[in-house]
């Protein structure tokens, strides 16, 4: 059952991603990060045929149809894909709920990708199984399902910075004066250091709050307000939870990884997951 978030609900959700302005947003990225390039190398073979499910504005869509013999693009998002056909012309596209891809055929695609914790906004709950099992419908014997998902009990939060542009900016001071370079590069990575301390101390507290009185993160798994765009109803859920839904649906985990890598991943510190399942053959 989906727990009622004030002020958010899965039909608010896809007006906020059918707005100009979020559909700008999603449409001027175009990068994957590093675990996605892991995962899709090691597990999408090239000229596979694949499904990229919540394609949003198109992040994904130059690196994967680049490893395919057959790519197609989908979103429950109108305007999202309107973007996406603007951006890609010669490429398909097609509006479709996550929660019934009826249209496309039994065993037609090697791998479907949910990137961007796409599959945490397919709700209720009966929606997502849905999905999950449309995906299982779709797939080959033996293809992959990669997607990523938030983390309930991601309530510590760093706050980095670029070293490279500090760098910059002490190299820019520095001018003429290169004995004085060292010392700026340290007095401002001390005082930049200090600065990501404290946000970082306050998002957590902030996070903390939040997130401790929840059923969801005693549980596991649920329903919060994710404050992007303005508050989107989100599911979250920890590693057992997904795995041991995922494989009830004839899946079995290949591998999984948090957003910090190629650093180990923390039960309190990962903000979302990665997963690689393979359909049982």
């Amino acid at each position: 059952m989906t727990k009622t978030v004030p002020g958010c609900s899965p039909e608010t959700n896809l007006q906020v991603y059918d707005a100009p302005h979020v559909v700008s947003y999603y449409a001027s990225l175009n990068y994957l990060t590093p675990c996605e390039r892991l995962l899709f190398d090691c597990y999408i073979k090239p000229g596979s045929d694949i499904l990229d499910l919540g394609v949003g504005g198109g992040r994904t869509t130059a690196y994967l149809a680049g490893r395919s013999s057959h790519y197609v693009g989908a979103d429950y998002a109108p305007a999202m894909v309107q973007a996406c056909q603007a951006k890609f012309p010669t490429l398909p596209f097609k509006v479709a709920d996550g929660a019934d891809l009826s249209a496309f055929r039994e065993e037609s695609f090697d791998a479907v990708v949910f990137a961007f914790n796409g599959i945490d906004f397919v709700l209720p709950s009966a929606a997502r199984r849905a999905c999950l099992g449309h995906i299982c419908r779709i797939l080959k014997p033996g293809g992959v399902l990669i997607f990523s998902s938030h983390n309930p009990r991601a309530i510590l939060v760093w706050r980095g910075w670029n070293r490279e542009r500090l760098e910059g900016m002490a190299h820019k001071f520095s001018g003429r004066f290169a004995l004085l370079y060292p010392g700026l590069v340290a007095a401002l990575t001390g005082a930049r250091a200090g600065l990501a301390l404290g946000q970082s101390l306050w998002s957590s507290l902030l996070r903390f709050f939040r997130r401790i009185p929840s059923r969801t993160f005693w549980r596991g798994e649920g329903n919060l307000a994710d404050t992007a765009h303005g508050g989107l109803l989100t599911h979250y859920w920890i590693p057992e939870r997904a795995i041991d839904e995922v494989t009830g649906l004839h899946f079995r985990i290949e591998r999984i990884a948090g957003n910090e890598y190629p650093r180990m991943h923390c039960e309190y510190a990962t903000d979302w997951y990665y997963y690689v399942f393979a359909k049982r053959g």
